[in-house]
């Protein structure tokens, strides 16, 4: 075809889609499609696709699937004529859709525009591709009616794509939009995306299937027609408006057979299907019918299947027996109305033809959207962040079986699910103190597989909550999200507990422990954030004491050395002046004790020697309590004289957070106060911590104590204590 926007190509497609919304769409707006059609031509214009035909050529084949095979209404039409207008043109804009259509049809593109590729990018960005999906499709169920036609024609012409974008939406197509059709009811649309998804993913297997199952098509079409013929005669004499056909199963339906069976194709004997689609209003008459069958034919014990009394999720309605055949082959037979054949292949857009285009007060289209909804509210965010796609597949896609409360009502469930899927299904509350159960009247463990048709009672406690094990047999994702939500409820106590006492024992210890600090002992200890440091505290799995002593980095400690502490005692002592011994100032020999190594400022008592004269010990000396129990007497009172004006020499020892001008601040906190002397300042800094020692001039010890008062309010300063001499 030439790359240029042909009138006489746009006009005959024209015409030809107003054809098939005339055929199919009764009263449908016949202005829109043909402002909906004018408009997107001139959008896009002479663009081309991979295949070079005309690009606008996809929209048309979009509405055309709309208008046929999808027949929802003339909106959805349009939306497909119009959906990748803003996407593909930065010179229109949602608000100009809105204004030249209105709120409805923009708010459909806008939901289609946002939706990308699920499958392109990291996971995070995949969860929200599909959350907006999601989300779009509650605005208005025709975004997904319009994706899935314009998935379908992406399918059809994949091969014009680069091998590898081929298989990434093939892939992307089997796990999400063939299930997401299947879900929607739309049973037609199911079968072909798979076959082309399996097409393109294992072409090999694909042809192999296709050879066998057409080298034995007249085999089969002459064993059907030998099965239907006694039944049709029944039909006949009954007057029923009926049509019966035999038809082969879907290749990929055939291909999960032989994996799931471990099989080759030549030991898979159910390969094609009897259908009977009835010209009927009335249900009742399949079951006549089904009898019919039953009596012509040998049923195949516990192979009858009743989706009419009870219709699957996706509201699939019909009924299902296999009965022994000519030459004793099993075959299967699905007998429905028109109406419920209607619904199986084209699912919600049946229901929205047979609802005659409204969703008000609708309950089978409101019950796709509340299953929607119920995947949005009960998914907890760290899911979201994930992989919510793989969370969601077991939904999508899924067996059923069908059990009972002690009262009679249905629940539908996953195949493989247990009494706790069951609880949470009843109610959330039932779920989270489900205790025990009893199934069919028999106490059974919690994590027994449920069987269609067991009645099951949930024994609960109020004292019972939701544990970690329960995750590996729960199937649904309501339970899995509700167990999730619960431990990760009862985990955030234990975290705010270990994080609480982390901050106590820092505190407590005034150790200047940093965050990065703490985020290198949970690396070190091979945890993979603080959270789970902090769990493992909460839960006592580890000592804070020990994390904290072997875990943080060492700081340097300021050591003075044995000249400089000889040099600052014996001026701390010389600037004491002569004691006074029991009141008076003696001349004695005195020698200060090396156990406690006492300084002007100390409470201090005298030990009288023999030859050494008095030896003095602080009051608080160890040595010196032994030395009272054993010689009392020897003991006399002794003090630092007071001597006016005079002051005498005190180490304090500093630490804290490391700053700009802080040895500035230091000093100018210490020489404001009654213009205390500074001796000395001796300051060491490692990483952003520093540690000191400052020697100063005080008169008494009240004097000592507003100097450490004021030095504790500098910012960023941990501790002040009294340098001991040891």
């Amino acid at each position: 075809m030439p790359v240029v926007t042909n009138k006489y190509y746009l006009d005959t497609e024209l015409a030809a889609l107003l054809q098939l919304c005339e055929k199919n769409l009764p009263g449908f707006n016949r202005e829109l499609i043909k402002s909906a059609f004018e408009y997107a031509s001139i959008a896009h214009g002479g663009d081309v696709r991979a295949s070079q035909e005309l690009y606008f050529s996809h929209p048309i084949a979009v509405a055309r699937i709309l208008a046929t095979e999808i027949p929802f209404d003339d909106v959805s039409v349009a939306c497909g004529l119009l959906h990748d207008v803003v996407e593909d043109n930065e010179n229109y804009t949602i608000e100009m859709i809105k204004k030249s259509f209105g709120s409805e049809i923009a708010t459909i593109v806008e939901g289609l525009t946002k939706i990308k590729n699920i499958y392109r990018g990291s996971e995070i960005e995949q969860s929200e591709h599909y959350r907006r999906l999601l989300i779009s499709i509650t605005k208005d169920i025709r975004v997904i009616i319009v994706k899935f036609a314009d998935r379908l024609n992406n399918m059809r012409t994949l091969e014009f794509l680069k091998p590898d974008k081929r298989k990434r939406i093939a892939k992307e197509t089997l796990e999400i939009y063939a299930p997401l059709a299947h879900r929607f009811g739309l049973g037609k649309l199911k079968w072909e995306l798979e076959d082309l998804s399996f097409k393109e993913l294992n072409l090999q297997a694909y042809e192999e299937i296709k050879k066998k199952i057409n080298s034995k098509r007249q085999e089969r079409e002459q064993y059907i027609e030998k099965f239907t013929k006694p039944i049709t005669e029944k039909l006949k004499e009954r007057n029923y408006k009926y049509e019966i056909s035999g038809r082969v199963k879907h290749l990929y339906s055939i291909y999960r057979k032989m994996i799931r069976r471990n099989k080759p194709f030549e030991e898979i004997y159910d390969l094609f299907a009897v259908r009977i689609i009835l010209d009927s209003d009335y249900s009742d008459d399949c079951y006549h019918i089904f009898g019919l069958v039953n009596n012509i034919y040998l049923p195949v014990p516990g192979r009858f299947k009743d989706y009419i009394s009870i219709p699957k999720t996706n509201n699939y309605r019909s009924l299902h027996t296999t009965v022994v055949g000519p030459e004793g082959n099993l075959v299967e037979v699905q007998i429905r109305t028109k109406k419920m054949h209607d619904i199986a292949e084209q699912g919600v857009a049946a229901h929205w033809k047979y609802k005659e285009g409204t969703n008000e007060n609708n309950p089978d289209l409101n019950r796709y959207i509340s299953w929607i909804r119920g995947i949005l509210e009960n998914t907890i965010e760290d899911d979201m962040k994930k992989n919510v796609v793989e969370t969601f597949k077991l939904d999508l896609y899924s067996d059923e079986i069908y059990v009972f409360t002690p009262q009679g009502d249905l629940k539908r469930l996953p195949l493989n699910s247990t009494p706790v899927d069951f609880a949470f299904e009843v109610h959330s509350n039932i779920g989270h103190h489900c205790i025990g159960a009893k199934v069919n009247q028999r106490i059974v463990p919690l994590d027994t597989i449920l069987q269609s048709g067991d009645q099951v009672e949930i024994i609960t406690s109020k004292n019972q909550h939701p544990n970690k094990n329960w995750l590996k047999f729960v199937k649904t994702h309501k339970a899995k999200t509700e167990i999730k939500r619960w431990l990760n409820k009862a985990d955030e106590a234990v975290i705010n507990a270990g994080k609480e006492a982390v901050e106590k024992k820092l505190k407590k210890s005034k150790l200047p422990y940093t965050q990065q600090d703490l985020n290198r002992i949970a690396i070190s200890l091979k945890f993979d954030n603080l959270k789970k440091f902090y769990k493992a505290i909460g839960e006592g799995k580890l000592t804070l004491d020990e994390v904290i002593e072997s875990q943080m980095p060492k700081k340097k400690e300021v050591k003075m050395s044995t000249d400089m502490v000889e040099i600052f005692t014996n001026s701390a002592r010389a600037s004491g002046g002569q004691f006074v011994v029991d009141g008076e100032k003696i001349g004695m020999k005195l020698s200060y004790s090396k156990c406690c190594n006492p300084i002007p400022g100390d409470f201090v008592v005298g030990y009288v020697t023999i030859g050494e004269g008095i030896k003095v010990h602080r009051v608080n000396c160890k040595n010196l309590l032994e030395i009272s129990k054993k010689e009392p007497e020897k003991l006399v009172s002794i003090r630092w004289p007071e001597l006016e004006g005079a002051s005498f020499i005190v180490g304090l020892k500093v630490k804290g957070e490391d700053s700009p001008g802080l040895l500035s601040e230091i000093s100018n906190v210490i020489v404001t106060y009654k213009n205390t002397n500074i001796k000395s300042i001796n300051i060491d800094t490692t990483d952003s911590l520093f540690e000191g020692v400052v020697t100063l001039y005080v008169q008494s010890l009240d004097h000592l104590s507003r100097i450490i008062e004021r030095l504790k309010k500098i910012k960023g300063m941990y501790t002040v204590t009294r340098l001991e001499v040891t």
